[in-house]
């Protein structure tokens, strides 16, 4: 039973840093990568759909995207999905070739994006935290109900806190990357 709650509290953890790398995709470090534009959703035939699953996205240089739409048609909703996103992008649309340059950041944008980096750490910390309240709550429901001896749940509830401090550090380690990624010049 203790082993199962341990299991869960990992695969939980593990969800937590997932999700955390995901935000961080998004998140721009003044180098073009196709996982910028994973948040923008275009217009297709009155459905919100993501632009990877309706153009080919390609990063030729290190600071410019190229966007094909599979539809020639669709050149203008792309334009208009990545100027209407939060991305500060400036499409240039050439034919049915969309080009994104992406600028270089200024310090102050870099600053910006090491608060929005530290913002993503802290709702991947609090998730785990989460998770430890949850797997921390089983054990004290298996203990009262008599399921496991007092003894084993000590060690449950101190093999848990080794699991989530783990997790956190995992998650500080992703997090001082992403800003190391952010400040270089």
């Amino acid at each position: 039973m203790l082993e199962d709650v341990l299991n869960d509290l990992r695969t939980g953890i593990e969800k937590s840093i997932e999700a955390l790398r995901r935000d961080l995709m998004r998140v721009r470090t003044g180098r073009a990568h196709a996982g910028m534009l994973d948040g923008v959703r275009v217009d297709y035939y009155g459905v919100p759909t993501p632009l990877h699953q309706m153009a080919t996205v390609s990063v030729p240089e290190p600071r410019l995207i190229t966007i094909k739409p599979w539809e020639k048609n669709q050149v203008k909703a792309v334009d208009k999905a990545i100027r209407e996103s939060d991305l500060n992008l400036n499409p240039q649309v050439d034919a049915d070739l969309i080009r994104i340059p992406i600028p270089a950041l200024t310090e102050d944008r870099r600053k910006e994006m090491v608060k929005l980096t530290k913002k993503y750490g802290e709702e991947a910390r609090v998730a785990i935290r989460k998770h430890r309240r949850d797997a921390n709550e089983l054990v004290d429901t298996l203990d009262k109900d008599g399921e496991v001896s007092g003894d084993d749940a000590d060690r449950a509830k101190k093999k848990i806190e080794d699991v989530v401090a783990e997790g956190i550090k995992q998650v500080d380690g992703v997090i001082a990357h992403k800003e190391k990624d952010i400040l270089e010049v």
